[in-house]
Formats: structure tokens, sequence, C-alpha cells
């Protein structure tokens, strides 16, 4: 078994308005009024030769506070460079989950990893291409831009795309939403997006209007909560401030689950 290394490369935290800009905060900020406080971690798994990401950040789709810059500033901390990125796995196609797979630093569409096979959900993607005229001018030149050039593999209800990856179609936050789980012996990871995507959602019982599926988002949480516990995954959790690595360690009958932060 190769040696596994998981980091979550913090891209900051920023307020959200309805306008889709993200203004960078401090993390102990509040968001501005009527906005929304969202924190950024995609995460980098390095597994023997393969270096895969799940998620890949913001890129520079959502103003002036976000750059193309930063993923490739985290990974240069690991010392990857953009060509080593073998496989990028994508939760779901909101932008704020794949912006970082292009960029225009050159004044021209370019890809951010130009060696990585990026896996997304075969349905969703048809589902982005049948509005994608109705989004703004930048995701479409980008969504356009992926779709001729992107190395893309489609992914099934459920499969393993690559070794140590499985990935499952639960649904929820979006109609196609992917849980995705890298399983390699002990070294065990569930990442499912805008499902769990914080801390906070453990031992919470709610169903969010943002969701295509609310009820369904819930149910998904509560299972996967018990397949982390029963099965020792680290959950990790994109939108997530502070800890965006922990495990199940135990369960109260009163107050739930028992959260072990994992650095």
């Amino acid at each position: 078994m190769s040696r596994v290394h998981v980091t979550p490369l913090y891209e900051g935290t920023f307020s959200v308005g309805l306008d889709k800009d993200f203004k960078r905060i401090n993390r102990d900020d509040p968001p501005n009024q009527g906005a929304l406080k969202l924190s950024i971690n995609p995460f980098l798994i390095q597994d023997g030769d393969r270096n895969i990401l799940f998620d890949v950040g913001l890129g520079d789709l959502f103003g002036a506070d976000t750059s193309i810059d930063t993923i490739l500033e985290n990974l240069e901390e690991q010392d990857v460079e953009d060509f080593e990125i073998t496989d990028i796995f994508a939760s779901h196609l909101h932008f704020d989950h794949i912006g970082g797979l292009a960029h225009r630093k050159n004044g021209y569409w370019e890809l951010t990893f130009p060696e990585a096979k990026v896996w997304v959900s075969g349905q969703e993607w048809e589902k982005l291409r049948s509005i994608i005229d109705n989004k703004s001018e930048d995701e479409i030149d980008f969504f356009n831009f992926l779709d001729a050039h992107a190395d893309l593999g489609f992914l099934k209800q459920e499969g393993n795309p690559i070794e140590y990856v499985r990935t499952k179609t639960i649904g929820g936050h979006t109609e196609f939403h992917q849980a995705l789980f890298y399983e390699n012996g002990e070294n065990k990871f569930i990442m499912a997006g805008d499902v769990v995507g914080r801390r906070s959602a453990i031992n919470r019982t709610f169903e969010a209007k943002y969701d295509f599926d609310p009820q369904k988002s819930s149910q998904n949480r509560k299972e996967l909560q018990k397949v982390a516990y029963k099965e020792g995954y680290t959950f990790l959790t994109y939108h997530e401030t502070d800890h965006p690595m922990f495990k199940l360690t135990g369960f109260d009958e009163n107050k739930g689950y028992i959260i072990e932060n994992v650095s």
C-alpha cells in the first residue's frame, strides 16, 4: 500500500452576496449584511504516482478577490506542479467547485491542469450544457472551453473510475451530486460537496432551501454520517472554515456523534 497524504488547499473565506462576487474576509469575520459566509477547500490526495484533486476551487470567475494563483501557490507548497495533477473529481458542477479548471492569466482560456483527467457526472454535464446559455458570458465561455479542450471522464451512477477512488450519485444539493470516496486500506475519506460542506452539518437535521432536493440532502447527510462512523472514514468538507478534515469517533444518544478534528 502506497503512502497517502491528504491536504486541504484553503483558498480563503469569503462574503458572498447575490451578485456572486466573493469578497475576501478573515476567518473570524461575519459576512456582509445579507451575504453568506463561505470558505473554500479543494483537497489534494497524493497517492504514489497520482496527484488527485477533489473539487478544484474558484479560479478567477468570482471577482477581484479570487485568482487561479491561489490553488497553484497552495500546490507549490506541497511540491506539486500544475502538470503533475493526474485526476480531478467534481462533486458537482457549481462554478465555485470547478472554477479552477481553467484560467485566463495570459488573456485567453487555458487548462490549469493540462495533464489531468477531469471526472464529472455525465448526466450533470449534459444538464449544464442544456442551461449554459442562461449563465453569464464568462461562465458560458468557461464551459465551452472545457467542453472542447478538457480530458473529460463521465461518471455513471456508481463506479471506481481509478484505483482507490469510488464515486456515487447521491443527488440532493444538485440533481446528480456525487459523493467521492477515497479508499486505500486504512486510508478512507468521504468528500460530499455541499451535502456535507461544513463541520456544523454533523448532528443537525435540516433542509436547505438552496438544495435541488432538500429532503434528499438531509437524508444523505444522515446516511453518510452513519457510514463514516461505522467504517472509520474521515470527512473532507469543502466549505468549512476552521477544521475541514474530521472523523466521527463516538456516539452519544443525547449529543450525537463525537467529532475529532484531523490535521
